[in-house]
């Protein structure tokens, strides 16, 4: 609606987890340089919290694009599975064709295709998101995944992404096990005042946005103390925004509009 009027070439304020939109401020560049770290140097178990709409789906989606071609790559994004499912969906996702149907089955052929990954020189990486909402034996599952190695290598390195009650249920006693290999951690934090400005600038350059685009300061210490820095909030909020300035004939996106964009999501709770 309002991207002529905006000189946009898309909506920058989707909430779609497209890495090209992945804002590096200093917690993010953290996280995934701790990600690469884990996956280059075979760590095994990685483990990634932050808050939802931190930005972690995104922050998977950028290190997906960034690995080189010797990574091969699986995603699990739905955790709502039994420990026959989740093996079937790996094997899938790694494009992997099995004769038999039980867990055996499938734990041998992964085990294949990781060995055939180490002879030709390659890693293998699979991402599970929303670990939180994984069941006790689905977890477990997982945990054994870490025993497919060799004397020198992990043959499959796993990133655990989710909520922060992920950090608290692998704090639990029952889980000491695979919390006791997970050797890389780590988390997203809010953006600060700083960032949520750059952010925003961010997003909207990769949308084509020229410099008339302006969120001004007032806007922005408004978007910061509604979201608390918090990447979805801020992308809801702005959207509206552009939306609001759109309908007042205005670039320049003030507290006004602001005001209007908090009030429209408020209206909607």
């Amino acid at each position: 609606m309002y991207l002529e009027f905006f000189g946009l070439t898309e909506m920058p304020f989707n909430i779609t987890p497209d890495p090209r939109f992945l804002f590096f401020s200093t917690r993010h560049r953290e996280a995934f340089d701790h990600l690469m770290y884990g996956i280059h140097n075979r760590k095994g178990f990685i483990e990634l919290t932050g808050e939802v709409g931190s930005g972690k789906t995104t922050l998977c989606r950028a290190l997906l694009s960034s690995l080189p071609s010797n990574v091969r790559t699986a995603l699990v994004l739905n955790p709502s599975l039994t420990e026959t499912q989740l093996l079937r969906a790996i094997l899938n996702d790694f494009g992997l064709q099995v004769k038999g149907r039980d867990r055996l089955a499938y734990i041998e052929r992964l085990n294949e295709f990781l060995l055939e990954q180490i002879k030709e020189g390659n890693n293998v990486l699979l991402i599970i998101d929303e670990a939180q909402d994984l069941i006790p034996e689905v977890m477990e599952q997982i945990r054994l995944l870490s025993n497919l190695e060799t004397d020198q290598h992990k043959l499959m390195q796993i990133i655990l992404a989710g909520q922060p009650e992920l950090h608290e249920r692998l704090a639990r006693p029952e889980f000491r096990q695979l919390r006791q290999r997970i050797i890389v951690t780590c988390k997203l934090q809010p953006l600060d005042e700083n960032d949520t400005a750059a952010y925003i600038v961010h997003r909207l350059s990769v949308a084509g946005a020229s410099s008339e685009v302006v969120f001004d300061e007032g806007a922005i210490r408004m978007i910061y103390k509604f979201t608390v820095g918090t990447p979805r909030l801020i992308n809801n909020v702005c959207d509206s925004a552009l939306l609001a300035g759109y309908v007042a004939g205005t670039r320049i996106i003030r507290v006004h509009e602001i005001k209007k964009a908090i009030a429209h999501m408020e209206s909607a709770l």
